[in-house]
């Protein structure tokens, strides 16, 4: 497919701006493996344009069957326990979307995803985007991000982070962040810029010491 058709189908698939720019990353006939991947777009969208070996976890019995329906494999389960299915090194990539707020222990999943992946990509809402200060700020209500409308008391319950609250939890557990993508509205937001203030999804792909 060319750039054209490839961004149609995309939009066919209803994938989200960190979705696409995840599918950006992915080569042609890797093996992934996607963590609590919902419907399956974006799988079926990779098994469609980049030959991919696709498998998903998704906790909802609802994704699990729209996963089916769209041709992907699929297994039930809770990421908090752990990917003990899985032996070391079985997928060239790991994705984790838009799941990382909701994790109880966010470390042991990324040190379970480059176990069993030679790499991890996640991605997740930036609640430190100025909209969001500046709402909190005036309303004196937590807010929500831009593409992420859950309300505080929503289930499942979603823990705040900020891309600056990433890289100090990186830091601090030595993972090694080997690219950094910053998007608001699709569009990256340069290096150079206030990226914390700026960003409301923010993707990182991650890499073994």
């Amino acid at each position: 497919m060319n750039s054209a058709a490839l961004k149609n189908h995309a939009i066919q698939q209803g994938l989200r701006s960190d979705l696409l720019a995840i599918a950006e990353m992915i080569a042609p006939g890797e093996k992934v493996l996607d963590l609590g991947c919902g419907d399956g777009a974006l799988l079926r969208y990779l098994m469609d344009t980049r030959q991919v070996t696709a498998r998903g976890v998704e906790l909802t019995e609802a994704g699990v069957l729209a996963c089916v329906r769209k041709g992907v494999s699929i297994r039930q389960g809770n990421l908090n326990e752990g990917l003990v299915d899985y032996p070391d090194g079985s997928f060239d990539t790991v994705i984790l979307s838009y799941t990382i707020p909701f994790l109880n222990q966010p470390e042991f999943i990324i040190k379970e995803m480059l176990r069993v992946g030679n790499r991890g990509i996640l991605s997740f809402p930036n609640w430190g985007y100025w909209r969001c200060r500046l709402g909190l700020l005036l309303t004196g209500r937590i807010p929500t991000v831009p593409g992420f409308p859950q309300a505080w008391d929503d289930s499942p319950r979603a823990r705040p982070l900020t891309v600056r609250d990433f890289d100090a939890f990186c830091k601090q557990h030595q993972l090694q962040i080997s690219r950094r993508i910053c998007l608001e509205g699709g569009k990256e937001i340069p290096a150079w810029m206030p990226r914390n203030a700026l960003t409301t999804v923010a993707i990182y792909e991650l890499r073994k010491e």
